[in-house]
């Protein structure tokens, strides 16, 4: 196999730098599940201040906390407001559902990476007996099509379930990725939400943890709820203190991985086999389908010239901390023979 190996699957295979090594060496211990480990308590703590919440709780993975946090929201037989293609509906197994008896109630995106308001509002449930209970509307910034979504369509949303009583949870595994794009501090975009997953493993680098924010009242139920779900962690502080790591070195480097996307979505839109789903470069992910070739070939060529991305229907490219516009030349040179013949210059 060709070296080195550029990886494009996801913000998440990148390596804890050296730094955040020795602070993960360097960390206080306790046990968090008594509450004693003080480098958890840190992060919680650090989180809970970012996002403009009173309290935070870590989890060992987004999964986990965005569970918990529909679970915390949300009865046996309630129902939840979501996108059809929300990590939470259709990438988390089913959790809701299976682990809570909650009932997804999906709607569709529209085309800009929206969930319409007069959609979520048609489809919030009277109260009647035939009907499950609306307790829930789940959105993510960005979106799983890494769109970062305005804070006027945030505080929108929010408006609407106040107005209808119910709560609404953000699943922001990249709201810093969000933030960036918009070029507003997170807590502009968080505050507005009643809980908050963020992840800590993806563009910020950390190699483990998501944190889900809230009021203290709803952090007590979330603390039972991770814990019967197997959440609770004994020494974890080492794991906290790269995610301390990463909140303190790495949030302001997202930026970086947006451009990297631009440039190569530029190095890639010469090539008249490649179909662009969005267009452009949404933060740090890119989007295309092939016009023409086999897409099973397609990633076989590329793993075999050592290349790594995702997909089908449409290819995804992530960019992340761990390459560079040099990774990214080298990337395309890769592929360009797969479309030999039909690249115009």
């Amino acid at each position: 196999m060709t070296e080195p190996i550029i990886d494009l699957r996801s913000d998440t295979v990148t390596q804890p730098c050296e730094g955040m090594k020795q602070a993960m060496l360097a960390a206080q211990l306790g046990d968090d599940v008594y509450g004693e480990d003080p480098t958890v308590t840190a992060l919680q703590a650090r989180m809970a201040e970012m996002a403009d919440h009173e309290s935070a709780l870590f989890f060992p993975s987004g999964t986990q906390s965005n569970l918990v946090a529909l679970l915390s929201h949300c009865q046996r037989g309630d129902e939840y407001i979501v996108a059809q293609n929300a990590h939470t509906y259709k990438f988390e197994g089913g959790g809701a559902a299976v682990l809570g008896g909650i009932q997804p109630q999906p709607i569709e995106r529209e085309p800009n990476g929206l969930l319409a308001l007069e959609k979520i509002e048609a489809v919030i449930k009277e109260d009647d007996i035939h009907f499950a209970n609306t307790r829930l509307l789940a959105l993510e910034n960005t979106t799983t099509e890494g769109v970062a979504v305005a804070v006027d369509h945030m505080v929108d949303a929010a408006e609407l379930c106040r107005a209808h009583k119910i709560n609404i949870h953000l699943d922001g595994a990249r709201v810093f990725n969000a933030a960036a794009e918009l070029g507003v501090d997170v807590s502009q975009i968080t505050r507005h939400f009643d809980s908050v997953s963020i992840c800590l493993s993806k563009g910020l680098g950390a190699p483990v943890g998501s944190v889900l924010c809230g009021s203290r009242e709803f952090m007590e139920t979330a603390r039972r709820w991770r814990k019967t779900v197997g959440g609770g962690m004994r020494q974890c502080g080492m794991l906290a203190a790269a995610g301390l790591f990463a909140l303190e070195n790495n949030v302001e480097r997202l930026k970086d991985d947006h451009a990297l996307a631009t440039y190569l979505f530029g190095q890639l839109k010469p090539f008249k086999d490649i179909e662009f789903a969005c267009g452009q470069a949404n933060t740090n992910m890119i989007f295309f389908n092939l016009a023409r070739g086999n897409v099973d070939e397609f990633h076989r060529f590329g793993k075999q010239n050592g290349v790594l991305f995702n997909g089908p229907n449409p290819i995804r490219m992530v960019t992340h901390k761990d390459l560079s516009k040099q990774h990214i030349d080298i990337a395309v040179e890769r592929l360009s023979g797969f479309f030999r013949g039909s690249f115009s210059a």
